[in-house]
Parts: structure tokens; sequence; C-alpha cells
């Protein structure tokens, strides 16, 4: 618990150089989902926009790539993010949410490798990462399969997504939110597991069976 602290306050003091100056270049696999459905009809949209998908969890895996000049090859990065209003409601005409998140990075990664997956993870969603309240490393597992995608990270953050979706025709039903990080391609699927159990954000929530995730493959 210590190591996750100190990881934090080395964030605050070298983060800024390392977010700073060229990206360099990377791609792997990305997966997501929050507590809305992205894929749904207008009725549903409307019950939802104003009071659901204030929440989400990310996750990054990195095949090959280097951030700021650090080598990151095959590590993995997850966010839980927790906003004031829901995550995706520009696209719909409303302001951009004030955002918070629980980081979980490779423990496998060096301090400085841990750093730019941090940076890589609020580059690519665009600064939804928002404040960082907690960098915890831990053991993360991203299981890609033919059908599926299961990540879990420090045993509190969990994802799970089929990749498909059920195209619920009532309603008219049509996709309304695109990812909320940067990919270069994306499928979207059915969260069967999608839950945030740490202390760190002042809220926990589990919201399977919906919806509300995309998959596929990020590049930079």
């Amino acid at each position: 618990m210590k190591h996750a602290y100190v990881l934090a306050a080395v964030l605050g003091l070298a983060g800024a150089s390392l977010v700073a100056g060229g990206r360099g270049t990377g791609s792997g696999t990305y997966l997501e989902a929050r507590t809305a459905e992205v894929f749904a009809g207008g009725c549903i949209m409307n019950a939802e926009a104003g009071t659901s998908g204030r929440q989400a969890v990310l996750a990054w895996k990195v095949d090959k790539g280097t951030f700021n000049g650090v080598s990151i090859d095959n590590l993995t990065v997850v966010a839980a993010i927790n906003g004031d209003q829901n995550l995706g409601i520009r696209e719909i005409g409303g302001g951009k949410a004030t955002t918070k998140s629980a980081v979980y990075v490779d423990q496998r990664a060096t301090q400085v490798q841990q750093i730019a997956l941090v940076a890589m993870a609020s580059e690519l969603s665009h600064g939804l990462v928002g404040t960082v309240v907690k960098v915890t490393p831990s053991a993360i597992q991203f299981a890609d399969s033919e059908d599926a995608i299961n990540v879990t990270a420090g045993g509190e953050a969990v994802l799970q997504v089929a990749k498909k979706i059920d195209h619920d025709v009532s309603c008219g039903g049509m996709q309304w939110f695109q990812p909320l990080s940067s990919m270069s391609s994306s499928t979207l699927g059915t969260a069967e597991q999608h839950s945030f159990m740490g202390a760190a954000l002042g809220t926990k929530w589990s919201d399977p069976h919906k919806k509300s995730a995309f998959f596929g493959s990020f590049r930079y």
C-alpha cells in the first residue's frame, strides 16, 4: 500500500516531464465499459443521459511501444474513472465531465515505466483519466480470446466483455457514443461484468449485462 502512495508522489514530481513533449510510437489492445449503454434506443438514452454513465473502467495492453522515450513493451495499465456527469455527455450536447481516477499499473514495470503508462493513459483518453488520486502497481490480467476479453486489476477493477451485442430494434436502437480513448479500430461489446470495488474514488459500482463496452486496437 505504501508503494502506491510513493509512486503517486513520484508522479507528481516527475510526471510533468514525462507527459510533456513527444509521445513516441506504440500499439496494442484496448477495452472499456461504462455505467451507461453506448448502443440503445432513444427512450433508454433519455433516461440514462443525465443520471448514468459517470463511471468507467478503461484498460490498455501495450504490445510494443515507447512513450516519451520509455519502453513499455508488453505492459498493461487500467484506469477506473468517476466523473461528475455522464462521461460522454459532450457527444450529445453537454459539457465536459470533471473526473478523478484510480490507476493500476503493471507490477512488472519499473517506476519510470509505471509513470510512462499513466502518462500514456492520460494522453490516449484525452485527459479523461483526470485527477489521479491513487496509483497502484498490481498484477493485471488481460486475457483476449476469440469470444471475449477479461481484465482484472488489483482485485478491485473487473471487466468481462463479450465481443458481440444483441441488436434490440425496440425504441430505435443505435450507437450514441464513441470510445473514451483514441483507437485505430473499435467494435461494440457487451459488458458481462463491469465493476470497481476499490476505496480510492469514494464510490463503488457493479454494472453487468449492458451494451456499454468497446474493444479493439490502439495506435499512436
